[in-house]
């Protein structure tokens, strides 16, 4: 990402239950009052990582009034973590196992939780499962129910098996794929998504998740009603909630943002414009929304 420096972040490793090194970037605010507050754990997108939030860690924790300690994880399999020689165990069960497993690490035995897509679907069942770990919760775009034409774009996008030559290349193939969704990306914008998407490896841009990922979508019956998750978000219920929305996102339905709304009476919507799935929560209007939502909690 840009504008990286070493020391904006530390890096940290923590075993899984299973033994798998997973990583996570750990942002600490060098004043002394924001020990005080509850830090901000961020949970990535199903082939993304912690580098998607880099730049709202910086601006989360640098905040002249109200900075706090932010915890970025990469899932296993994606990013700095290792991927997992039992591919079946890319799913939610286990990988809610590990985000439990990163706040015994870190000693955060409660915390504001950030889950962009698949990232929100773990705040579920943490939120099902562990809801003493939760003092509020921002979910990017993602709800109890997704839509299966959404889903099945994401599959055939992470299965296309185009692969950039380049780093210019890889920029224009993101903003080929998704441009039409995420108008209000500028060409820096296309820049930065590729430098959090890819790896460099010997000078050309590689998907920096295990392939096994994209493949389990291959699996999917699009024939049949996918799963969801609304019992769990009934345990979402008792949590501050904030819920982001892309205005042009395939994946959650402006019916179910509604319905949301409906069920969790306090839920604050927000809407990212110009922005499909995932929204870059850096962008636009977003950081202020944030900010208002953390300033507005009653604790930490």
């Amino acid at each position: 990402m840009p504008n990286v420096d070493a020391g904006d972040f530390q890096e940290r490793f923590y075993s899984s239950s299973d033994g798998l090194r997973l990583y996570a970037r750990d942002y600490r605010p060098e004043k002394a009052a924001a020990a005080e507050r509850l830090p901000v754990i961020c949970l990535p997108g199903l082939s993304r990582n912690a580098r998607d939030f880099h730049p709202l860690a910086l601006l989360l924790s640098r905040d002249r009034t109200g900075a706090r300690r932010v915890i970025a994880l990469d899932s296993r399999g994606r990013g700095n973590s290792a991927w997992d020689e039992n591919k079946a165990n890319y799913n939610l069960a286990v990988e809610t196992g590990d985000i439990i497993a990163a706040c015994t690490a870190f000693g955060i035995e409660r915390a504001i939780f950030i889950g962009t897509s698949r990232g929100g679907l773990i705040l579920h069942l943490i939120a099902a499962t562990r809801p003493d770990l939760l003092e509020a919760v921002v979910l990017n775009d993602i709800g109890p129910a997704i839509e299966a034409s959404g889903l099945a774009l994401i599959r055939d996008y992470l299965n296309s098996g185009k692969a950039p030559a380049d780093w210019k290349e890889a920029a224009d193939l993101l903003r080929e794929n998704h441009g039409a969704s995420f108008t209000a990306l500028a060409d820096e914008d296309w820049r930065e998504m590729a430098l959090a998407l890819y790896r460099d490896v010997g000078g050309r841009p590689v998907a920096d998740f295990d392939p096994a990922i994209a493949e389990a979508l291959r699996s999917i019956d699009f024939s049949r009603p996918l799963p969801d998750l609304w019992a769990q978000f009934e345990s979402l219920s008792r949590f501050p909630l904030m819920l982001i929305r892309g205005e042009n996102s395939p994946l959650l339905s402006q019916e179910t943002a509604s319905e949301m709304t409906r069920l969790h009476p306090g839920l604050i919507l927000h809407s990212a414009g110009g922005q499909g799935h995932a929204p870059l929560l850096h962008l636009g209007n977003i950081p202020a929304a944030i900010h208002a939502f953390l300033a507005a909690l009653p604790v930490g």
